[in-house]
């Protein structure tokens, strides 16, 4: 959390006033409590101007309204979570660190290149988040727009154009669905598995798809993410020849009835990633609301809460 403070000296002889800002909605508020009662109890020197009150007046009724609409927001995310089945209301997420942390290759993952954009599976953060992911494209569920606005969940998605390509209108959707918008990134043109093809014909996948991705969607994304997690060394340069900054994988993986996980433990850490995939019923035991119901329980119930994954990488 930061925190920003501003000190403001009255003419008034022996009369000061703090105010602290932060970003957590209770710690504002808070903190403009203590400084009303301080500047109530603190009287002024004989003849001194008294601070006028319209200078004072909006400040603290934008304080207000800011409280007041994180108060509505949160008990629109109880009342969600009850109507969508999930047995806790998502936890919120702590406030993005002020400098991204430094994202390298994780030990193994490694090719020989140097300056390549790194491949990982989780975040460094000691704030107990993860981020949540979604592959390919196939379903296009209006469901899970509308519950995922609803629950206020941030996602990234990563696309593949042979399965997008048929409603494209459905993803500019997404984009705009949440307050801040859901990231929509590189899953290559076809899906192909990239270590079997050429240099070229890798380039075509990679770098075709952030064409795509510019033209549709209005940004050639940073975050590219190799069909089936395979790549080699040839798929990293292609994909820094694009633009592409990092290669996220994944440390689990949600379906409608069970997890799946990389590391030994079969738990979540500070900073994981989830993967996930736009699936239905013609694919595995549910819907892609099920899916989200069930990785949001396990996340909630390990105390985890969801941030945005462009926020840190």
């Amino acid at each position: 959390m930061q925190l920003v403070r501003q000190k403001d000296h009255m003419m008034a002889k022996g009369v000061h006033r703090s105010r602290r800002t932060l970003g957590a909605v209770l710690a504002v508020a808070a903190l403009a409590s203590a400084a009303t009662a301080c500047s109530d109890s603190a009287e002024p020197e004989r003849g001194a101007p008294a601070p006028a009150a319209e200078k004072q007046a909006p400040a603290a009724g934008a304080l207000t309204a800011y409280v007041e609409k994180v108060r509505a927001q949160r008990a629109a995310r109880v009342l969600a979570a009850k109507r969508w089945g999930l047995a806790k209301p998502p936890l919120e997420a702590p406030a993005p660190p002020a400098v991204k942390p430094k994202i390298t290759t994780r030990k193994g993952f490694e090719t020989d290149g140097e300056g390549l954009p790194p491949v990982f599976t989780t975040v460094p953060t000691k704030q107990k988040v993860v981020f949540l992911t979604i592959d390919d494209g196939a379903e296009k569920d209006p469901q899970l727009i509308k519950m995922m606005q609803e629950l206020r969940i941030p996602y990234s998605a990563f696309l593949s154009n042979y399965l997008v390509k048929d409603d494209y209108g459905y993803f500019q959707k997404m984009q705009k669905s949440e307050e801040s918008g859901v990231a929509l990134h590189n899953h290559t043109l076809n899906h192909r598995y990239l270590p079997g093809l050429s240099y070229s014909e890798q380039k075509r996948e990679i770098c075709g798809m952030q064409d795509v991705m510019e033209k549709r969607f209005g940004k050639r994304p940073p975050l590219f993410r190799p069909p089936y997690g395979n790549y080699n060394e040839d798929t990293l340069v292609a994909a820094k020849s694009c633009g592409v900054k990092a290669v996220p994988l994944w440390a689990s993986e949600a379906f409608p009835d069970h997890m799946e996980w990389r590391e030994w433990d079969r738990d979540l850490h500070p900073g994981d990633i989830v993967l996930t995939h736009f699936r239905g019923k013609e694919d595995w035991k549910g819907t892609m609301p099920d899916m989200i119901r069930r990785v949001m329980n396990v996340i909630t119930s390990k105390g985890y809460a969801v941030a945005k994954l462009e926020d840190y990488v």
